[in-house]
Parts: structure tokens; C-alpha cells; sequence
């Protein structure tokens, strides 16, 4: 009686197909798939380098977006607030003078624990030193044209901006962070867009280099 393996070798010469030498023999895994295709890393021999620079370009730009993103909070943050900490110490020496308003100031009403937070910029008349001053001096929104401000001037008159409250500072930085993070973006796009259209015009040129090395010798042969 035949071996069955000697049986199943045979009916597989017959087929035209090969036989591992001994059963359960198993092909070795490669590493393949859409992952490893898109990053070049499924050992084609037709990749080149430049095909997995281009690969790796998305990936990079996101990883680096992501980690510039709490760096840029951070450091608009600071920027932010030692900038209101700087115009609190000056305002130290500032002189308070009420004002009158000349013009009701536009725009909507944002409250911060009970008081208007949105300020606008209108004309106002104040006295400062024995003399009569005209100007535009900054007041809470929907304020009525003569009404009373306080307003702040420094040694040589001018009107100043009150420092930003917490509120404000907070609101502030998430305003610049949010721009920030937007110009980063486009930033990003923009570098790989024109790297990719780099490496696209490389490419071609490497395509027609090999050419012109191997159109003559098909040439010859036809």
C-alpha cells in the first residue's frame, strides 16, 4: 500500500504543483498589506527612496503639528500674561480722572461676574491738570452718551487701556491660540504640498535618466 504522502506527491506532479517536503509545513508570513504599502515598507524592489521619503511625509507633518500645538498654547499663554502683568505695574503710577462721554459706545454686552467686559473705544472729555482734554477714551459697550467713566493716564496725559482681567486674559489666549493653530495648519499643508511636488519632479527625472540608459540597448535588440 502506498504512503499517502507518496500519493499526494505524485497527484501534485500531475497537477503541476509542488508539495512542501514534509506536512504542515507552513510558508513564511510576509509582512504585507495596505499599511505597509502606503509608509513603503513592504520591501518592493521597485521603491525607491524618494517613494519613501513621499510615504512618510503625512505622518511626520501630523506628528509634528500635534506636538507644536500645547508648545504654541503654552507659549502664547505666557506671552499674554506677562505682557497684562507688565501694564499692571505700570498702572501703579497711572492717575484715575472721570471722563464724560461724548458718543454712546456700540456693540453687545459681555458679563464677567456681574460687570460689562467688552470694551469700546468713543469720544470723551475730561480735565487733567487744569485743562480741558477732548479724545477717544476706552468704555464698557452700550454705554449712553453722557454718562461718567473712569479712565487712566500716565504722567504725560495720555489715556492708557486698563489691564485684562482673568476672564479676558483667558479669552485672549484662546483667541491667539485658535489663529495660531490655524496659520500652523496651512503652514504644514503648504511644506508638504511643495515637498511632494519636489520629490514628484525628482522622480520624473530619475524615470527619464533610466530611460535614456536603457532605450538603447532595447533599441539594438529590436
Amino acid at each position: 500500500m502506498a504512503r499517502p504522502t507518496r500519493t499526494w506527491r505524485n497527484a501534485a506532479r500531475r497537477l503541476g504543483t509542488s508539495m512542501p517536503r514534509r506536512l504542515g509545513a507552513v510558508a513564511p508570513y510576509r509582512l504585507s498589506g495596505p499599511l505597509t504599502r502606503r509608509f513603503g515598507v513592504d520591501r518592493n524592489p521597485l521603491r525607491r527612496p524618494i517613494d519613501r521619503v513621499e510615504a512618510w511625509l503625512a505622518p511626520i507633518g501630523i506628528v509634528v503639528f500635534l506636538i507644536l500645538c500645547p508648545v504654541l498654547f503654552l507659549v502664547l499663554g505666557m506671552l499674554v500674561r506677562a505682557d497684562n502683568a507688565a501694564v499692571a505695574r505700570a498702572e501703579r503710577s497711572w492717575q484715575p480722572v472721570t471722563a464724560r462721554l461724548l458718543q454712546s459706545t456700540p456693540g453687545p454686552q459681555f458679563s464677567d461676574h456681574g460687570s460689562n467686559t467688552w470694551t469700546e473705544w468713543t469720544r470723551a472729555s475730561w480735565t487733567f491738570d487744569g485743562r480741558h482734554y477732548t479724545g477717544q477714551v476706552p468704555a464698557p459697550a452700550s454705554s449712553s452718551a453722557g454718562s461718567s467713566e473712569t479712565i487712566w493716564l500716565n504722567h504725560g496725559g495720555h489715556v492708557q487701556l486698563p489691564p485684562m482681567s482673568t476672564a479676558q486674559v483667558n479669552d485672549w489666549v484662546t483667541g491667539e491660540t485658535l489663529l495660531a493653530v490655524g496659520a500652523l495648519a496651512l503652514a504644514m499643508f503648504v511644506a508638504v504640498w511643495l515637498t511632494r511636488r519636489l520629490l514628484e519632479r525628482r522622480r520624473i527625472a530619475s524615470w527619464e535618466l533610466d530611460w535614456l540608459m536603457v532605450e538603447p540597448r532595447w533599441s539594438r535588440q529590436g
